[in-house]
């Protein structure tokens, strides 16, 4: 007998997972079916730490180390900050993860680490901005805070959508370095595009930026105890909540198309059938195309990264006109305070687009920020996405994971399958009933 379901979801990746627990909070029937024995697909949590050596071919240390459950390398780490932690609370997902706050975001400039203000006595103090410049930079983040697109008299005579970021900075007279690090350290553009488009987009990301954190104080952003590997274990227990079923190290055999459109998939002798399908590129490569190639590296270290005031985790961001680059670097930094590593070791991973020929070469000011290093793992991949919007063929398929150290832009192609999918945008609106646990827990918990 053929089962039926609404939606089938292949992989589980945050993204696939996500929009698993989407698809049954709104009454869908969900089968999610996943060819591998673990969570996570691109995005896995590697443990024990000898899985990682394995993994890369590379010969380890034959010891506890190697063997202990203490370890949980994430392949590609993300930070939460914005659209992703509405989706945590709308969804109520924080049931199920614990979450601790990154300890600071720190840019680099001019060979040197820099933090990126927090709080308005480290503004006064940093060395990023000249005294007046700091002045004109509080003036720019009051008027972002303040910005409502439906209300003209916050545009401070600007036509939020007719000019550019570029004239709103030389409206407030701030210098060069001051626009590098608010674009690309609070913004979180990755390239110099942003520049020359509509201001709207930039106002937005920095009130994200601001208002994350003023929430946790230290940095706006999230990252899971654990790893990244227990978001999709949360969606997934969402989704089983909600009548979901589940089949992991099962392999997909065929996905069943008649007259253009899905009809069923075949795994292990069984059809299921369905009406959509959802999957990240790895379950369909004829649908997927290469637009570019990542570069990741992780490193054990035994210390924290220098100048980072001895934190315990944080981002860095390596502005790409730093390095005559056209693309930043980012550098992602956790430690055992997060379950995720062994005492007093640290997990720090590097990526970045791929311009040259030699892309380990591209990442070297990267890693002398980290030196010395124990370890390292390198690996450089397809970045891949759709070859067509799959509403046609009701197969929707997920892009590849970017570059980026935090999830922004993957919310973005999260709410655009949503969109695809169901033919409405994702309203998160307000969260229920765990709202305001939520916040409580960051208050009391993560710090």
């Amino acid at each position: 007998v053929m089962e039926e379901y609404d939606v089938i979801v292949l992989g589980t990746g945050p993204k696939e997972c996500i929009l698993s627990g989407l698809m049954s909070l709104s009454g869908k029937k969900v089968l999610h079916i996943d060819k591998n024995p673990y969570y996570g697909g691109e995005c896995a949590s590697i443990s024990p730490l000898g899985e990682l050596y394995k993994r890369f071919k590379i010969s380890g240390p034959d010891d506890s180390a190697c063997r202990g459950k203490e370890w949980n390398i994430d392949l590609i780490p993300k930070f939460f900050l914005g659209e992703l932690v509405k989706i945590l609370m709308f969804t109520e997902v924080t049931r199920y993860v614990d979450f601790k706050v990154i300890e600071g975001s720190y840019v680099y400039k001019a060979g040197k680490v820099h933090k990126v203000p927090a709080t308005e006595e480290e503004a006064q103090a940093s060395d990023l901005m000249g005294m007046f410049d700091k002045r004109r930079f509080k003036k720019l983040l009051l008027f972002a805070l303040n910005f409502d697109m439906a209300n003209p008299r916050t545009y401070q005579d600007m036509d939020p959508i007719k000019t550019t970021t570029r004239d709103m900075f030389c409206r407030f007279d701030l210098g060069l370095d001051v626009m590098e690090f608010t674009g690309h350290a609070i913004a979180l553009h990755n390239s110099e595009g942003y520049l020359d488009q509509p201001c709207v987009e930039t106002i937005k990301q920095i009130r994200v930026y601001t208002e994350s954190l003023s929430r946790h104080q230290k940095s706006p952003y999230l990252y899971p105890v654990y790893g990244l590997g227990e978001l999709p274990q949360g969606f997934a227990r969402l989704n089983a909540e909600y009548g979901g079923t589940f089949l992991s190290n099962r392999a997909v055999d065929e996905i069943v198309i008649e007259g253009g459109e899905v009809k069923a998939v075949k795994s292990k002798g069984k059809v299921f059938s369905c009406k959509q399908l959802i999957c990240d590129p790895s379950y369909v490569p004829g649908r997927v195309r290469k637009v570019g190639r990542i570069i990741r590296v992780i490193c054990l270290l035994n210390h924290p990264v220098k100048n980072t005031h001895e934190a315990n985790s944080c981002q860095i961001i390596i502005p790409q006109s730093q390095l005559d680059r056209k693309s930043d670097i980012y550098i992602c930094v956790v430690s055992y305070t997060h379950n995720v590593a062994s005492a007093g070791m640290y997990i720090a991973t590097i990526s970045t687009k791929v311009e040259t020929n030699n892309p380990e070469k591209e990442v070297q000011p990267a890693l002398e920020l980290l030196e010395p290093i124990k370890q390292k793992f390198v690996s450089v991949t397809n970045l891949l996405v759709p070859n067509e919007d799959g509403r046609k063929s009701q197969i929707f398929v997920s892009r590849s994971y970017d570059a980026t150290s935090h999830f922004e832009s993957e919310c973005e192609d999260i709410k655009d399958l949503y969109h695809r999918i169901t033919g409405t945008k994702l309203s998160l609106g307000q969260s229920s009933r765990h709202q305001d646990i939520f916040f409580a827990f960051f208050s009391s918990y993560t710090y």
